[in-house]
């Protein structure tokens, strides 16, 4: 197991490379770069220009990434020397693979650089959104799951009944309402849209957070992410439920099962001491990677609905604003965290059926 986990680890290298890489090369061809947008707010509004000015300064020092286009449609009427001065601060007047070498040299040492327009460095501002993402991403799979594995096991305990039959047209509902519908569809419901106003329609607290009790602080913040876990938490649960029934189906009519029963052994003794722990392998492990699909899936969508200040809303923005540190900082760490969360659903799989071998299989 050993060699196969250090296999894994070492595949990262190429895997996360490879990702960068082909990101990189796609933002050459994208139009609208970082300097374009400078050039464009300050054609639009010249008194953003010192403001605009000032942040193209301290990201030139720190990050040496984006593109290189070199006519700037909006740059009509500014002097070239100007244009220069801009891509010299940015980093464009280093050819492509000089800055992403630059780039990624400055990744190794944990170095992300500088937001281009916010004036603060990756990791703090990474930081900061991190709150609102851990949030939805945790609370909602753990709602799902304390959800979906009682019910997916009545379902399939109850297989062709009409409780069965019921719950599963409620799941086929549920799956196919969008999130960010049944986002809105909350917010009308109990948020004050049109009926009731039972929940706070954004944020994580209140504005007298820091006067409350202990209590109060944690009263405040449950009654904030109700929605927004809620809305987050619908087709994860949903699948979530369909697949542990159908895992435990499948395990209920395998041999070992009817001879448990064979040897006078109760239901609940055959369902709890010998179907539980096989059918919740797939379940189980899939842990990290459903919590990995939350935290980063619907987060944007959620996030914007209801004026939550996280993680998806920051790349949406870096995207738009072509904030090439913010965006190709934030890329690698989650390429990273995502290819180690795979490795931990492996892990996940041995821990909960030791019978697995990887090596084994690799071999």
């Amino acid at each position: 197991m050993g060699a196969y986990i250090l296999r894994r680890l070492l595949l990262i290298i190429p895997t996360l490379i490879g990702i960068m890489v082909i990101n990189f090369t796609l933002t050459q061809f994208v139009p609208g770069g970082p300097i374009e947008q400078v050039i464009a707010q300050m054609q639009g509004d010249g008194d953003v220009f010192r403001g605009i000015s000032g942040a193209a300064g301290d990201a030139g020092s720190q990050s040496d990434i984006g593109t290189g286009n070199e006519a700037y449609l909006g740059a009509r009427g500014l002097p070239p020397e100007f244009i220069a001065q801009l891509e010299k601060e940015f980093g464009f007047d280093k050819p492509p693979l000089t800055r992403f070498l630059d780039m990624m040299g400055n990744y190794l040492r944990f170095d992300f650089g500088r937001s281009y327009f916010r004036s603060i460095s990756v990791v703090d501002l990474v930081k900061e959104k991190l709150p609102v993402s851990i949030t939805l991403g945790l609370w909602s799979t753990l709602l799902a799951y304390v959800i979906s594995i009682p019910l997916g096991i009545r379902k399939a305990v109850k297989d062709g009944t009409p409780f069965d039959t019921w719950t599963s047209g409620a799941i086929i509902i549920a799956y196919a309402i969008p999130g960010f519908l049944f986002a809105v569809l909350l917010m009308v419901l109990f948020a004050g849209g049109s009926y009731w106003k039972i929940f706070p329609l954004r944020g994580l607290t209140s504005d007298n957070w820091s006067d409350l009790s202990l209590w109060g602080k944690v009263v405040d913040y449950l009654w904030h992410i109700t929605l927004p876990v809620v809305a987050s938490t619908i087709a994860s649960f949903a699948t979530l439920t369909l697949l542990t029934k159908n895992s435990f189906l499948d395990e209920i009519n395998k041999q070992y099962v009817i001879t448990a029963r064979a040897k006078g052994l109760t239901e609940r003794a055959v369902l709890y001491g010998h179907v539980f722990r096989n059918a919740m392998l797939i379940v189980i492990a899939g842990f990290p990677s459903l919590f990995l699909g939350v935290f980063f899936g619907a987060s944007i969508i959620i996030e914007t609905i209801f004026s939550l200040d996280g993680l998806g809303r920051l790349g949406f923005e870096a995207a738009v604003a072509r904030d090439y540190p913010v965006i190709f900082g934030t890329l690698y760490v989650f390429g990273v965290l995502g290819l180690v969360i795979g490795i931990l659903s492996d892990l996940m799989y041995v821990l909960v059926d030791p019978r697995i071998d990887f090596e084994r299989r690799a071999g």
